[in-house]
């Protein structure tokens, strides 16, 4: 019933995304085909799962790559669309403007030869003009006039501008016809907005500002390249003591606190799964060495994977502040930025990092350890229990083959060690807040659609607290925790290409896969239990 409420949700969302997308032409429907291609695999395996059809491993990556491959190519057809649109407006936008040139001559000479005043129309239509930047200085001292109250101090201190109208005025110079056409400021907290017409590439723009800016007044203010709430680029600029600050001492004690306490819950994970309490037994230390350093390496790989493309991409981040659990070992870390993000293709690339290290290293334990198993390895676990997982599930049955069918299944330690692994790399990638799969995909789908979908995890973690009460901790961690989305980045206009776009798409379908349980109707079917 959950499957098919969700399948009738997903072509409700589908359907609306239509009706939006369909009145802004050839661009808007292939945005639209792209949002099909990311929610089709989705769509597909759970409706063929709910029709009692099975797919196997062969067939879900054909899914996952085929619609990775089509995503690139409908993003190739949408750049070229969306620059053809542009092209199509430039143009329209010069006939306006020499057709308003030319009403605005013959107003002229037909005013002079006829020796009158020009009357209401034709105020009308030089206002029109200047609209078009073509007719008098009306706007202009309109304008000028605005910029004046903005920057003039005043006696009382609630009408200052957040940055001394001094700077305001030098911050303004930095804008341009080239990149920038400013037409208005606004002040916004310790900052200002600056509204306009974005002229050059976004990603260039954003760099040509930020160099501006920074020989202006050193590293006294950060800008932003950003989308208002209508979707139109502003500039924000902002004080660069609002920045992210650098972990303290305190932190730093806390991290290692944190990190030394995951060192131990790993190692009493180990001894769960054996049947024993390391901290009653400590002499027994050695048997619980091979699955904790195993769990202790996941967290390791993980960490070091966003530490080696941070230093790459000159991004400071902070130590990882585990957090230690006795079900897991951990449920991974906490990681901050220290600095400001140069774009979104960076943030994605630092977020994924983290993931793809820790659950390539997982997928390699559980491989090799499904590989090494054999009658007489040293666990058993009912068969019943690779239901847990469709991913660990359908590998099993294909590299165990019958085995899954009797009661009980003998499996050598390094498959437990990469099945927890991949389990914490998935609840990391959960699209919510700050947690790796929230930041990748607010680097690939932007702010809005983040908050989104940090709302749909929270009420779907919630729903399934109750039944699972490490739902519902998770979830209760990210409200606490992680629920905001990541800072803006210097240029936060700019998309990441479609090779990341796909990279996330198969990030949050192995998601799915790995925390996912099979049904007991579809597990029994392909013969596991």
């Amino acid at each position: 019933m959950i499957i098919v409420l969700l399948l009738l949700a997903a072509f409700a969302i589908l359907a609306w995304g239509y009706s939006k997308a369909k009145p802004y032409g050839k661009p808007g429907i292939l945005a639209w085909l792209q949002t099909v291609v990311l929610m089709g695999p989705w769509i597909l395996f759970f409706g063929l799962s709910a029709a009692g059809l099975y797919l196997n491993l062969a067939g879900i990556l054909f899914l996952v790559v085929g619609s990775a491959g089509l995503y690139i190519y409908l993003g190739k057809e949408l750049r070229a669309a969306g620059a053809e649109a542009l092209s199509t407006q430039k143009a329209t936008s010069l006939v306006d403007k020499a057709a308003n040139e030319i009403a605005t001559e013959t107003t002229k000479n037909e005013t002079t030869k006829e020796g009158s005043q020009p009357t209401a129309a034709d105020n009308s239509q030089s206002a029109t003009s200047d609209i078009n930047g073509t007719g008098s200085s009306t706007e202009n001292n309109s304008q000028k006039g605005e910029k004046e109250d903005l920057v003039k101090p005043e006696d009382d201190d609630t009408n200052r501008p957040p940055i001394p109208p001094e700077d305001l005025a030098s911050i303004e110079g930095i804008f341009s016809i080239d990149t920038f056409f400013r037409t208005k400021t606004v002040p916004y907290q310790e900052g200002a907005i600056f509204k306009g017409n974005l002229r050059g590439d976004p990603a260039e723009s954003a760099k040509i500002l930020s160099e501006k800016l920074a020989d202006k007044f050193g590293d006294r203010y950060r800008s932003f390249l950003l989308p208002d709430p209508e979707e139109k680029p502003v500039v924000v600029v902002l004080p660069a003591s609002n920045g992210p600050k650098e972990t303290s001492t305190a932190q730093k004690v806390l991290a290692v606190a944190l990190a030394i306490a995951t060192i131990a819950t790993c190692l009493e994970t180990s001894a769960i799964l054996q049947s024993f309490d390391i901290f009653q037994s400590p002499e027994r230390w050695r048997e619980v060495l091979p699955i904790g350093l195993g769990i202790i390496a996941v967290l390791g790989t993980h960490e070091l994977g966003h530490i080696i493309l941070a230093r790459r991409e000159q991004v400071k981040i902070s130590p990882p502040f585990f957090l230690p659990a006795w079900q897991l070992g951990a449920f991974g870390s906490l990681v901050k930025f220290e600095s400001i993000l140069p774009n979104r293709s960076v943030l994605f690339d630092v977020s994924f990092a983290g993931p793809a290290a820790g659950g390539l290293l997982s997928f390699l334990f559980l491989f090799l350890g499904l590989v090494l198993s054999h009658p007489g390895s040293r666990f058993q676990l009912p068969a019943e229990f690779f239901q847990g997982s469709i991913f660990v599930g359908t590998l099993a049955r294909t590299v165990l083959g019958d085995a899954l069918q009797g009661d009980l299944v003998d499996v050598h330690p390094l498959m437990i060690v990469g099945w927890i692994g991949l389990i914490i790399t998935a609840i990391n990638v959960m699209p919510a807040g700050q947690l790796d799969g929230g930041r990748i995909v607010q680097a690939i789908y932007g702010r809005k659609t983040l908050i989104k979908a940090t709302a749909v995890t929270l009420v779907l973690l919630a729903l399934v607290g109750l039944f699972n009460p490490l739902a519902l901790y998770w979830a209760v961690l990210i409200v606490f925790l992680q629920r905001q989305p990541e800072r803006p980045c210097t240029d936060d206009m700019t998309e990441p290409n479609d090779a990341r776009a796909a990279l996330a798409l198969l990030a949050l379908f192995l998601m799915l896969l790995v925390l996912l349980p099979l049904s007991p109707t579809l597990a029994m079917k392909i013969g596991i239990g």
